[in-house]
């Protein structure tokens, strides 16, 4: 896998970015003060909301959010009250979310040299999310898992990110806050890039934003 401090003499010709984790961050602070209520330790929630067998049908496009927020508040079940629980649950599901405005302007700035897409383990409102946000005119694509029902780190989901973005894979760059997406980037022929902060993209960025990362 090609390190940050290298891809910068990569050239590429699209950027292939994650979403959660990378562009948004949620707030889980109601949450975490229903757990506390309850008398459950922080993060139980979302430990039964990320749970394969809740999580994976979600993102991808087998259930929706009803039915999600059922799996998440019978996960709970006999850990608190019914009420509590669903409660738990629907405030997970309904958790208030940011975008990081660096990261933002920086696919920005690299949508004025090259293709963007967004490549994300996502549900099936992520578009609506999007428009909250005033992102929709972020990327040139959205692959999104629910809707093309495929997710990270399967195979498939990069191959249709790169038809998308009419680069051939080792011409795509590809960050997310997951190593194990990161490597299935990389095994396909893409530059990979673990995301930690800002300046990760920013240095990933760099031969793209001057002209260098892109083919003519």
């Amino acid at each position: 896998m090609a390190e940050v401090a290298e891809v910068a003499e990569v050239a590429f010709d699209a950027v292939l970015c994650d979403v959660d984790g990378v562009i948004r961050f949620f707030d889980g602070s109601r949450v975490a003060a229903l757990e506390r209520a309850a008398g459950l330790a922080e993060g139980s929630t979302a430990e039964v909301g990320f749970a394969p067998e809740n999580d994976l049908p979600l993102l991808l496009g087998r259930i929706g959010k009803a039915q999600w927020v059922d799996s998440i508040a019978r996960g709970l079940a006999g850990r608190v009250t019914d009420a509590q629980a669903r409660a738990l649950a629907q405030a997970f599901a309904d958790s208030p979310f940011r975008a990081d405005e660096a990261v933002v302007g920086l696919l920005r700035r690299a949508r004025e040299h090259c293709r963007v897409v967004l490549v994300t383990n996502a549900t099936a409102w992520l578009d609506e999310d999007l428009a909250l946000l005033g992102l929709t005119d972020l990327a040139d694509e959205v692959v999104n898992s629910s809707r093309v029902g495929s997710a990270k780190p399967d195979r498939r989901i990069y191959e249709i990110a790169a038809e998308r973005a009419g680069a051939a894979p080792e011409r795509c760059l590809f960050v997310d806050d997951r190593q194990e997406n990161v490597d299935a980037a990389v095994a396909l022929g893409m530059t990979g890039v673990r995301y930690r902060g800002p300046e990760d993209l920013r240095r990933a960025l760099a031969a793209v934003l001057d002209g260098r990362g892109v083919s003519g």
